[in-house]
């Protein structure tokens, strides 16, 4: 592997923008630091217009360049962690970063205390627009929000109430041991958690299958612990939720996102309505694979096993404008951008993180780690992170730093609408009939995974919250029954399921986030719909859409999708995007009677 200075700088981002360099970095940090004491000045005064204005201003000034110097020494980090210096920059920035949520903890409480009417006030004062969406957000949780003493005990009990997720994750990192899974002819093959995905794509179905019992059996055997653990985690969710007066968990975590309970439930039930889709797709993959019957460990096996994409990173870039073309000059103007201004950190070297993301700070522009191999997986890589590239983009030109951060619920359309104009690109100009099951396959992998699979555990999650809630009755026979019974109804009763998948529940880490899950799956029936709209041409999806990466933060999330014409809180928008599929699967139906 090569070394950070053994490669191209064409290849390796310019952060220059961010901090010329370690030592500059670390003196602007200083000098950031000393500015803390302006802040503190403000405390036990914020109860007129003059000094909540000149407080929060000076708080976002602050904050702003605090954002910009923490992601600098993180990238450096991210480049190569090898590097101790950059590392020893790391710690000192977050640790100034801590300084200051410290210092000035004091201003949401102290404007928090405020009437409803002086909130109200300062919201719509034309002088400060920039500010209307921070006291509407005040507004929203005032009903919520406790009194100093008991939000500063809340605030301790932190410490003893949120370790459950810890506790996993150590069980799941360090102690659970996985049996070695046997392929058809009896050879061993060494299962952890990074060679379960290769072995669950393997051509051998025994293989296949054993990975999946071994992998679910092995928590099984601590079946008891891991109930308690994840229950414990429920229990103290709930206690939050009733304590701030909100009618449930469920609730109060849709509610500090702005999003809408009705969303979750109308996402469950569209799924529901449309589970024949799924089915379909399972009876085509079995044909496909060519087998009589078709089974739970069959989903991830690879029907195109030949055929992969050989392209360099310059192609991949080309093929990434082409895809996104329907978008406009200007978008593609920006991916050239991103390109010619280094904007991206390309090739792997010695102690650069592993996998990819795109991150960025207010005032200068966005970046993207990859780390690009000439194959499929690195070209839609490339595309989705280049998606949340131009997400951060146009968010921050166009609006102020208060408002220009996106949420996690609107987070993963943009670089899902790319991938999806990806897949209608290749798709379409598939030169063979296997090049096009690829991509169909690999579309149909994206949407089980994302919408099938999360939308089952948004059931999960919903049914384990509110039978504690209704009965405080909860044990691990009653969720292991449960999470069978919902695997049959989702898979169908043409799909063999396995006894150990009852255990499967207890291997997601994302459970001890609650109602996280499900925004994988709006986020992508979000992004197929509005892809499907853009590369059709319909009137002015294209323009909408851009408004909406436009937009920030400025608008609740829900909002903001229907201005991209998505409203997740009509269940036909989840029937057009399962329409979309079912057109996807006649037209594999019809490649294989051919």
């Amino acid at each position: 592997m090569k070394k950070r200075e053994e490669i191209e700088e064409k290849y390796k981002w310019d952060l220059s923008e961010y901090s010329k360099s370690l030592q500059s970095c670390e003196e602007e940090i200083n000098s950031v630091e000393k500015r803390f004491e302006d802040i503190a000045k403000f405390e036990n005064k914020l109860n007129n217009d003059k000094d909540i204005y000149e407080c929060l201003t000076l708080e976002s000034k602050i904050s702003e360049d605090l954002s910009r110097l923490y992601v600098y020494s993180s990238l450096k980090v991210k480049e190569n962690a090898k590097d101790s210096k950059a590392v020893e920059l790391s710690e000192k920035v977050s640790s100034v970063c801590v300084k200051f949520s410290t210092i000035t903890s004091f201003i949401s409480v102290e404007i928090g205390e405020l009437s409803k009417e002086k909130l109200t006030e300062l919201e719509n004062n034309l002088n400060y627009p920039q500010f209307r969406t921070y006291f509407k957000s005040i507004l929203r949780q005032k009903a919520h929000i406790l009194s100093k003493k008991e939000e500063k005990l809340l605030s301790q009990m932190g410490d003893f109430t949120g370790g459950f997720s810890d506790v996993f994750d150590m069980f799941d990192n360090a102690d659970v041991k996985f049996q070695n899974a046997l392929d058809s002819k009896g050879q061993p093959h060494k299962l952890t958690h990074a060679t379960y995905s290769l072995l669950v794509e393997s051509s051998d179905r025994e293989l296949r299958k054993n990975a999946i019992i071994n992998m679910n059996k092995a928590y099984g055997e601590y079946n008891n612990t891991l109930a308690t653990n994840y229950i414990n985690d429920i229990k103290v969710g709930c206690y939050f939720a009733k304590i701030r007066n909100y009618p449930s968990a469920l609730s109060a975590s849709i509610y500090n996102e702005e999003a809408s309970e009705d969303v979750y439930k109308t996402l469950i039930e569209g799924v529901n309505n449309n589970l024949n889709v799924f089915h379909k797709y399972f009876e085509i993959k079995r044909k496909q694979l060519k087998q009589k019957t078709f089974a739970i460990y069959d989903i991830y096996a690879k029907t195109c096993e030949d055929f992969d994409i050989n392209v360099t990173y310059e192609e991949a870039l080309e093929l990434v404008k082409k895809a996104c073309a329907p978008l406009g000059e200007d978008y593609l103007n920006l991916l050239d951008k991103a390109k010619n201004e280094r904007w991206i950190d390309v090739y792997e070297n010695e102690g650069k993180d592993s996998g990819a993301f795109s991150w960025g700070a207010y005032g200068v522009h966005p970046v993207v780690l990859t780390n690009f191999v000439s194959n499929c997986n690195s070209l839609f890589t490339l595309a989705h992170e280049l998606g949340h590239c131009m997400h951060t983009y146009y968010s921050n030109e166009n609006q102020p730093y208060e408002d220009a951060g996106y949420t996690i619920f609107v987070a993963e359309v943009a670089s899902n609408v790319n991938e999806m104009l990806m897949l209608l690109y290749l798709s379409n100009k598939a030169k063979t009939n296997k090049e096009k099951i690829y991509y169909y396959d690999y579309l149909l992998s994206m949407f089980r995974g994302s919408v099938f699979r999360q939308t089952m555990f948004s059931e999960f999650e919903y049914f384990a919250h509110d039978t504690y809630e209704k009965t405080s009755a909860l044990s691990k026979d009653i969720l292991n029954n449960y999470y069978i019974e919902l695997n049959k109804r989702y898979f169908g009763e043409k799909v063999e399921i396995l006894d150990e998948i009852k255990y499967e529940w207890s291997r997601i880490p994302h459970f001890y986030s609650s109602f996280y899950v499900y925004k994988y799956a709006t986020g992508l029936i979000s992004a197929m719909v509005i892809a499907r709209n853009i590369y059709s041409g319909k009137e002015n999806a294209k323009e909408n859409y851009l408004k909406f990466l436009s937009s920030g933060s400025s608008l609740p999330p829900i909002e903001l999708l229907k201005i991209a014409g998505v409203n997740l809180e009509d269940k036909s928008t989840f029937d057009e995007a399962f329409n979309f599929i079912n057109s996807i699967l006649d037209d594999w139906n019809k490649i294989l009677g051919e």
